[in-house]
């Protein structure tokens, strides 16, 4: 494969990750939809997990049958279970510190992605990468809205759930990209959701999970949370994140915050400052600078397919 073609894959399997990241900003805009409907915690990640755990069943059926040995699922499952743990720790981290201090202690998965692929590659990060990091770092600080707060709220159970959330988002971005790469991206996706339904059902206690009714339009906003929440980013990360490496990934990642910005702006008509405007146009400077700037850095990320 030439380089030509391989920077153009490199490209393509970016974007995936990219909407993928896009498609979670979604999210929180639903959630607060759904609180002001009057539904709880458990009823809206249930609703998500659930649907989306459906949905994937049926694209699996209809286009993807593929054995998976119980290792496989294991596995596949660990994946998912990182998904529901950020879900389930950044929706708790929210009831005892301010959205803005638990959007920004969330988006510490992007630096914590890179050190984790540091680690296991016993590489140092490249200065593309380190200057995307930095651009991202000042741009969540600048759009989650803590700049010109009166006070911080800080809480150190929430700023521990929010750290959490943070890890468990940069080991599902590097998970994804490393466990059976070699099955179909529907087949992986599926067990990954069974992962995090499973997960989910055993953290719910079996009270809570037999009380939740889809009635009073419940299942609407669990069809809305499964599709952009379960369905589209587990598969698009399943088809980009393991044709790039892991810094690429989580760097890509950090597209989640604009789109929430964005969303709360148009459907729930929030104020946004425009000190967060400018933090938001910094983080897709530092999304777009390895891109753009880093050509060397690119070569080094493709992963070339003989």
């Amino acid at each position: 494969m030439g380089v030509g073609n391989s920077l153009f894959q490199l490209m393509k399997n970016s974007m995936y990750v990219f909407l993928g990241a896009c498609s979670f900003g979604i999210l929180s805009t639903i959630v607060k939809l759904g609180y002001e409907k009057g539904f709880t915690f458990q009823q809206l990640t249930l609703g998500q997990f659930g649907s989306g755990w459906i949905l994937l069943l049926i694209l699996m059926l209809l286009f993807a049958r593929q054995k998976v040995n119980f290792k496989q699922f294991i596995r596949l499952a660990g994946v998912g279970a990182c998904t529901c743990l950020t879900g389930v720790a950044y929706y708790l981290s929210l009831q005892s510190i301010p959205a803005s201090i638990a959007v920004v202690l969330l988006f510490q998965f992007t630096w914590i992605g890179v050190v984790i692929e540091a680690i296991v590659t016993k590489k140092r990060p490249s200065t593309a990468t380190m200057v995307s990091v930095i651009l991202l770092f000042i741009g969540t600080i600048m759009a989650g809205g803590i700049i010109g707060a009166e006070e911080l709220q800080l809480n150190l159970k929430g700023t521990l759930l929010g750290l959490a959330a943070a890890v468990m988002m940069a080991l599902f971005v590097f998970f994804s990209g490393r466990v059976e790469t070699q099955m179909s991206p529907i087949t992986r996706s599926f067990y990954t959701s069974t992962g995090s339904l499973l997960l989910l059902l055993t953290i719910l206690t079996p009270k809570v999970v037999f009380e939740v009714s889809f009635g009073d339009g419940l299942w609407i906003f669990g069809l809305i949370l499964g599709i952009f929440g379960v369905v589209l980013p587990v598969l698009l990360f399943a088809l980009g994140a393991p044709k790039i490496s892991t810094g690429l990934a989580t760097i890509l990642g950090a597209g989640e915050l604009p789109v929430a910005v964005i969303a709360s702006v148009w459907v729930l008509q929030e104020q946004v400052y425009f000190i967060q405007w400018i933090g938001i146009v910094i983080i897709l400077f530092g999304i777009a600078y390895p891109q753009v700037f880093g050509r060397s850095w690119r070569k080094k990320e493709v992963k070339v397919v003989q």
